[in-house]
């Protein structure tokens, strides 16, 4: 086995594929297991010269990065370790300007289509399916809701939510960090959550402010970002319950996220309602609670 060899297995033992290594030390995105076609979320640096061939490798879709090098630490002579340095400095530079550019570009794209985009209609099937009103939402020309994703001073990115249901996030665009903020009428709590369709439901049916997160794994970043805002506010994450999902993601991260800011934690309770379509969420608790009583009167 070769060092380029090693390393492509080192790679394809986490789950981010088989791509064809080229060892010149540069950085090479290409298409990773769950990409969209045409999006290139994976990548690697690989420099196969030298006493000790090393490396580094990630997804941007999945915030992930790993080290490699042919030799054990307890093995490494200074010389080597030295050389893994600069080479793990060379592609975290390489990794931080694709990532401004591709950011960059995104955008630009925000730009143009955030204003070119309509008022969503209150009647559009996503929002009837989940019985939400629009809020923030827009419309563009091929039907889809258009979701802001930002920080406090800007639109980053965007996602888009078809009428079935299925959703997407502008190529590029910056999502770490960032949310989507529905203000309602009440000063305090400030809500956090993850889903679009989640954050209207708390609103409406609290008045309190929520910001969306967009997933479990960005609940944390964004909980800070709404911490260091609000430094003494009362703040309660409001967590997705995945009990069908092994680990339940959703919890564990809310958990995580309102410890790390002192926050406080809210899960949906489903017990007595109708788990045949394994909710999970709290604008699945609203439906459920809604049919139920439908049924009872």
């Amino acid at each position: 086995m070769t060092a380029t060899s090693d390393f492509a297995r080192a790679i394809a033992d986490e789950g981010l594929g088989d791509p064809m290594i080229i060892p010149d030390g540069r950085l090479h995105r290409y298409r990773g297991p769950g990409d969209k076609p045409g999006a290139k979320n994976c990548w690697y640096v690989f420099h196969e010269s030298g006493t000790t061939p090393a490396g580094a490798f990630g997804s941007w879709r999945l915030g992930f990065t790993q080290t490699w090098s042919s030799k054990g630490k307890d093995r490494m002579t200074p010389a080597d370790r030295a050389n893994v340095r600069r080479l793990v400095e060379s592609a975290k530079r390489q990794r931080e300007q694709e990532q401004a550019a591709r950011h960059a570009r995104a955008a630009q794209t925000v730009r143009m289509v955030w204003p070119a985009c309509s008022p969503a209609p209150a009647d559009h099937p996503y929002l009837l399916a989940k019985g939400i009103t629009p809020h923030c939402a827009r419309l563009d020309g091929l039907g889809s809701l258009v979701i802001p994703v930002g920080d406090w001073a800007t639109i980053t990115s965007m996602q888009f939510i078809r009428p079935d249901g299925g959703k997407r996030f502008l190529s590029g665009g910056r999502i770490y960090g960032c949310f989507c903020l529905l203000p309602g009428t009440k000063p305090a709590p400030i809500l956090i959550c993850e889903g679009f369709a989640t954050g209207a439901t708390l609103v409406e049916q609290t008045g309190s402010t929520c910001v969306v997160a967009f997933n479990a794994g960005n609940l944390l970043p964004v909980a800070k970002a709404v911490r260091a805002q609000h430094p003494k506010a009362d703040i309660i994450v409001c967590g997705d319950n995945d009990a069908w999902t092994e680990g339940n993601p959703g919890a564990t991260k809310a958990r995580a996220a309102a410890l790390e800011i002192g926050a406080q934690l809210l899960l949906p309770d489903f017990t007595g309602l109708d788990l045949s379509e394994k909710p999970t969420d709290f604008n699945d608790l609203a439906r459920l609670r809604n049919a139920s009583a439908r049924r009872a009167a």
